[in-house]
């Protein structure tokens, strides 16, 4: 497929800046594949599409404040540093992004903090806007990254969700069940599910399996092919363990649904599945890119956000969804007021 076919009017007042009152209580739209009908709920009857057995598959990587803002030595410019992934705990390595770029280079020392306590050196160029930062500082382990993400701020995609972060993001931006620290954005899908809803479906017999995948920024870097084949994305460091797929494989071989929740796990368990049919465990790193046509192995279901015109996450889900049956469902969901991005509402697709 083309990229142009994944463009559509995207209305600002249709992104949503900021979350629900209550997670659970978003907006749902449910479209079933296989007519493409389409029903109006809350997040919260989601329940009501499941029973014993089936399995929701969810994504339990945390959020960590990767953004932080810093000054030059020497010239005191303003810069900001998005913390990408620690490279080296010893030494303190770290891979980033800078900006503005052109004004920070190999040998530069920045510096953090209202009384500039905590330094970093450039040592390295990665890309354009891409460096290795070389943190000094003496003491534990434990104690700088509290240091630094003390200074950090919740990294809210600044492209969606234009605005100052806010004290309610640190929570808001992050899943109940975030545990594996390693995102630099929250797997969206996942930020509707509260505990009240997962104890309800917990007992009604709904099964949960956990797999980490550490979301990068690769999910808001532009496609610049027009030719989708041609594309590649960014790597994405994923983990999915014995007692995942356990859960998962006994769901498919019972007949059951399985759920991904989001785009990262659809990523995660596509990656991970054998030609059998029957996920397996990986630990490493994967850049499926995911776009129609496409023969999905394990998942019967998929809950998934409204993305942005001309997204690989929009793609996956037209994918999975059929493509005229997706765009079709977001141009109701534009006409219906349903908000889109990262905070807005959520869309289950299902037989």
């Amino acid at each position: 497929m083309k990229l142009s076919q994944f463009q559509f009017n995207l209305p600002a007042e249709k992104i949503a800046k900021e979350p629900p009152r209550w997670r659970d209580e978003c907006r749902l739209m449910v479209l079933h594949k296989s007519t493409g009908e389409i029903e109006h709920k809350l997040f919260k009857d989601i329940i009501e599409y499941f029973g014993k057995g089936d399995t929701f598959v969810l994504n339990d990587t945390k959020v960590f404040p990767a953004r932080l803002y810093g000054n030059k030595e020497k010239t005191g410019a303003d810069i900001e540093v998005f913390l990408l992934r620690e490279l080296n705990r010893d030494q303190r390595l770290w891979d980033v992004i800078v900006d503005p770029a052109r004004k920070i280079r190999i040998g530069n020392k920045l510096y953090f903090g209202d009384d500039e306590s905590l330094v970093a050196e450039v040592i390295h160029n990665t890309t354009s806007r891409g460096r290795t930062l070389r943190f000094l500082y003496d003491g534990p382990h434990d104690e700088f990254k509290r240091a630094l993400y003390a200074l950090g701020e919740t990294p809210l995609p600044h492209g969606i969700i234009n605005r100052p972060v806010e004290e309610e993001d640190a929570e808001r931006f992050q899943s109940i069940f975030a545990r594996n620290e390693g995102a630099v954005t929250a797997p969206t899908a996942s930020l509707h599910f509260s505990k009240q809803l997962m104890k309800r479906m917990e007992i009604k017999g709904i099964d949960f399996a956990f797999i980490t995948l550490h979301a990068s920024l690769g999910n808001f870097r532009e496609i610049d092919v027009e030719d989708l084949t041609k594309h590649k994305t960014d790597s994405e460091q994923m983990i999915v363990d014995e007692e995942a797929v356990r859960i998962v494989n006994k769901a498919k071989d019972q007949g059951r649904q399985v759920c991904a929740v989001g785009t990262t796990v659809m990523r995660a368990i596509e990656s991970t599945t054998s030609t059998d049919g029957h996920m397996k465990t990986y630990d490493g790193w994967t850049n499926r890119f995911i776009f129609p046509p496409y023969d999905f192995s394990v998942a019967t279901a998929m809950i998934t956000n409204f993305h942005m015109p001309l997204s690989t996450l929009l793609m996956m889900v037209a994918a999975f969804g059929g493509y005229d049956e997706v765009m079709n469902a977001y141009d109701v969901a534009l006409k219906e007021g349903y908000r889109f991005g990262t905070y807005g509402d959520a869309m289950l697709i299902i037989d």
